[in-house]
């Protein structure tokens, strides 16, 4: 039956997910050049717009449909929305010693279309996640066609395969292989997120190719204030993304909180100490990416293992990640916002941590991992799911990104790099310092195409 709470957390949850892409855009837009920032921001918003079509279209039925073939997709038959409002998704309860059986969809039974707006919001942050690996060198149009066909032939299929369980949509409703036949475990998207978004970046980072000047000018963060700005927004919006994930108001979404902000802490100061032994000073920078770095990966672990695990997991990500972002210069791929030394490493971090910390105290539904007596049969699990996830998405987003821009309609020319890619795409700049002293420019009107003779009296404009 529909249990109201459980409905109430797992809206106010979907809210906070939401929340974390502008949390992205200010954390990646801090990072880029003055004349990026607002082309970096455009990247994100627009996977808001693209995403949340094309899941009512097609992705939602495409991802958590009952399975089509081998678990690799779903049927479709919740394309468009079809038969989900009015519907009730969960699973049925087995007898106990102490409680008798609950016929499928259970006490803690969601409406579909909850569970549909909270999935959505994975859905469109994963995509905006990759846009920081190839920042100042893509064409706007040109990302917003890579986000279509990435998200339908890469994220929905992975969706399924990690985050459909058999009988939770419906009584013989059959889930991905991954999440039901495979049974690693993922709480809340290590994998179909973060290793996914993450291998992606590395295959278009290797797509694009450099950045002019790169590596000798790398360009400095223009704003670090937003970047941590964004961090924050981050942290507080991954409390939806991790203890949103238990799907109901209780003890598991609890222990999904703590474990976030505990793991969180630790990786921030994992990473701060490498710092500072290899460099001498905790940085800002390091700060904001060390937070980042932990929520990645506790992100699948979190509904699995223990507080301190949490703790252990978090100080090995933050300082692995902190040395880990500085493996490009030495491959020689020019990933722009370190989204494969945060992401793609994270998230390997946390899957396989899980073979180590997990335990069935926390979480009946999970496994005891080597640490708890449960061998490396978890491990194995975990490693399979990581990297076959990190190997589909890396292939078929260096298909897409090839033939993106075999059209020509992937890099932009290296004149408007130099000069810009705010203004070259965008028409605009993000900062005009004199525009309201001059009576501006009106929303609306490109700044590009305002008068650039009028100066104020005694300024060097």
């Amino acid at each position: 039956m529909l249990n109201a709470g459980d409905t109430a957390w797992v809206l106010a949850s979907a809210a906070l997910v939401m929340l974390m892409t502008p949390g992205l855009a200010f954390f990646y837009g801090g990072m880029v050049r003055v004349k990026s920032v607002l082309n970096m921001l455009m990247m994100n918003f627009i996977c808001l717009a693209i995403v949340s079509v094309l899941w009512v279209l097609y992705g939602f039925g495409e991802s958590f449909s009952s399975d089509a073939f081998s678990g690799l997709i779903g049927n479709f038959h919740n394309a468009g929305f079809a038969d989900t409002w009015g519907k009730l998704a969960g699973y049925a309860v087995a007898a106990t010693d102490s409680s008798p059986a609950v016929a499928w969809p259970g006490n803690d039974a969601i409406p579909v279309l909850a569970f549909a707006m909270f999935q959505l919001m994975f859905a469109i942050i994963t995509p905006a996640l990759i846009s920081g690996a190839i920042a100042d060198r893509v064409k706007f149009w040109g990302w917003s066609l890579f986000v279509v066909l990435w998200v339908t032939i890469v994220y929905f299929p992975v969706a399924h395969w990690v985050f459909s369980f058999d009988g939770f949509m419906g009584v013989d409703s059959a889930g991905g292989w991954i999440a039901s036949k495979l049974k690693a475990l993922d709480f809340a998207g290590g994998t179909a997120v973060h290793i996914n978004a993450g291998a992606a970046g590395l295959a278009l980072a290797i797509v694009l190719g450099k950045r002019k000047g790169w590596p000798k000018d790398t360009g400095r963060p223009h704003n670090v204030p937003f970047v941590l700005l964004g961090a924050a927004l981050l942290w507080f919006g991954w409390y939806g993304f991790n203890a949103g994930s238990a799907l109901t108001a209780g003890d598991l979404a609890g222990v999904a909180f703590t474990n976030t902000t505990v793991a969180t802490a630790a990786a921030v100061l994992g990473w701060l100490l490498v710092e500072q032994i290899r460099f001498g000073k905790p940085t800002t920078l390091g700060a904001a990416s060390g937070a980042v770095a932990g929520l990645v990966a506790i992100t699948p672990a979190c509904g699995f293992v223990t507080p301190l695990g949490s703790i252990a997991i978090g100080v090995i990500a933050g300082a692995v990640c902190a040395l880990a972002v500085g493996l490009k210069y030495k491959l020689g791929f020019d990933d722009s916002l370190d989204v494969v030394g945060v992401h793609l490493v994270g998230g390997i971090i946390g899957t396989l941590l899980i073979g180590f910390f997990g335990t069935t105290k926390v979480n009946s539904a999970g496994a005891d991992g080597l640490f708890y007596g449960g061998g490396f049969a978890q491990l194995g699990k975990q490693a399979i799911a990581a990297f076959t996830v990190l190997a589909f998405s890396f292939v078929i987003t260096l298909i897409i990104g090839f033939v993106i821009k075999k059209a020509g309609g992937f890099r932009i020319s290296e004149e408007d790099e130099v000069s810009g890619i705010d203004e070259a795409q965008h028409a605009e700049s993000a900062y005009d310092f004199g525009g309201s002293l001059l009576g501006g420019h009106g929303p609306g009107t490109p700044v590009s195409l305002a008068p650039k003779n009028v100066t104020l009296e005694g300024s060097k404009a």
